[in-house]
């Protein structure tokens, strides 16, 4: 009697999908929000829906649990502070050609002014940032394709491994998507891509990644710097 050979998963057939598609949802959301959805229905489809992709596409064989939280903490508190340092100290700082043009952009914030005045919002919008982003970014920028970049079979590349083309690319191209503020986007990056490389661990950079958000949305509500909300 011949055994049954059960068929292949999506998950064996095309494994780079758990990393890519919770970010492509991400882009297409970016693109189709402003047209499509006020930020008191945008807010809560974002988190609510890309929290069910990473769930499901979470790649079975990461672990869950940080293996470096304290350091991964303050390597998020210290990112967060670099991230905030240009505009602190040189008010007017990114309002020059560099930061504010038809090639990447200007800067302001995607939520209308009467929305600001939403705690709806504002909770949705901060919980996004902290619970979401993270794992979609971590997923796609870091334990992809900085892989990806070194041997198309990324499943073959250790989480981790340096190789000075694939740490660049990611590092510009993280950068790029930062808009106005693609100079600490690239700091940013570099410092990810470096603590990627000493953990070997995707859920410390994705703890490390929400501290920032998370002190970045806290700041950002108190002082009504609603700008970095792009």
């Amino acid at each position: 009697m011949e055994s049954a050979i059960a068929p292949a998963s999506w998950r064996t057939r095309y494994p780079a999908v758990e990393y890519i598609a919770p970010f492509a949802l991400f882009l297409l959301f970016l693109a189709a929000s402003p047209k499509q959805f006020s930020a008191y229905w945008e807010a809560p489809l974002w988190a609510i829906v890309l929290a069910i992709v990473c769930w499901v596409c979470w790649p079975r064989n990461l672990p869950v649990l940080p293996r470096y939280p304290v350091a991964s903490i303050a390597v998020g508190l210290l990112v967060f502070f670099l991230w905030i340092a240009p505009d602190v100290l040189i008010p007017g700082y990114r309002l020059g050609p560099l930061f504010s043009n038809s090639v990447i952009g200007h800067l302001h914030s995607s939520i209308q002014p009467a929305e600001l005045k939403s705690t709806w919002v504002l909770a949705w919008r901060t919980a996004r940032a902290v619970l979401i982003v993270p794992i979609v970014e971590e997923l796609f920028w870091r334990a992809w394709l900085m892989r990806w970049l070194i041997n198309p079979d990324f499943g073959k590349v250790a989480l981790g491994t340096y190789a000075p083309l694939s740490f660049w690319v990611v590092a510009i191209l993280f950068a790029s998507e930062h808009g106005p503020y693609w100079d600490v986007g690239l700091i940013t990056g570099i410092i990810y891509n470096g603590w990627m490389i000493r953990t070997k661990s995707v859920v410390d950079c994705i703890l490390m990644h929400a501290v920032t958000n998370a002190m970045l949305s806290a700041y950002v509500i108190a002082t009504a710097q609603w700008q970095y909300w792009q």
